[in-house]
């Protein structure tokens, strides 16, 4: 069966966005970057919130500034057509391999469970993994953690009283200072 995981930067303190809702502090150096691209050659499907569907968007005409280093290019091949699942109650229309979901992210986790594959379904964005840690559909939560304190913001892990034990699968560390931490929710 298909992992969900939960796949984001974090500040120390816990948080993906800070209090003014700046998240600069995430900018990866090239040795960070390169992790993210191995990451993300793991994934499937991308189940996005709206916010970051729209922060992510960038990645979708990327390949055409001419700017772009080679890392950026090929995490601009990887990502554009890997399939993504958008949640959203405002938006309309989505651009490139996205669709918007048309049902609740339980229903949308199952159909895609029994999809065939063996990649993984990332979920992205703070209040769409919320609900999904809420509903126990989360099976591995991925933390890049920067050396950074920001007091405030969106948190990472949802606030709510409910224990989550968790199996410690995968560490890593950075010459940045920026910490990676894999862990397996235990069941």
């Amino acid at each position: 069966m298909r992992s969900v995981t939960y796949s984001m930067g974090v500040s120390l303190d816990g948080y993906i966005v800070g209090p003014d809702g700046g998240f600069n502090w995430t900018a990866p150096d090239e040795e960070v970057f390169r992790f993210w691209i191995d990451e993300i050659r793991q994934v499937d499907v991308h189940l996005l919130g709206r916010r970051l569907y729209e922060t992510m968007l960038y990645w979708e005409t990327a390949d055409q500034d001419p700017s772009l280093d080679d890392s950026m290019l090929e995490w601009t091949a990887l990502w554009k057509p890997l399939p993504k699942v958008v949640f959203s109650s405002t938006l309309s229309a989505v651009q490139g391999h996205a669709r918007l979901a048309s049902g609740r992210l339980a229903e949308e986790i199952e159909r895609l469970r029994a999809e065939p594959g063996e990649g993984e379904i990332a979920i992205g964005g703070a209040t769409l993994a919320a609900e999904a840690a809420e509903l126990g559909l989360i099976d591995e939560y991925r933390a890049m953690v920067y050396p950074v304190l920001v007091g405030g913001g969106i948190p990472f892990f949802p606030r709510r009283e409910r224990r989550v034990d968790l199996e410690l699968v995968e560490t890593g560390t950075f010459s940045s200072g920026v910490l990676y931490l894999r862990y397996r929710v235990a069941r």
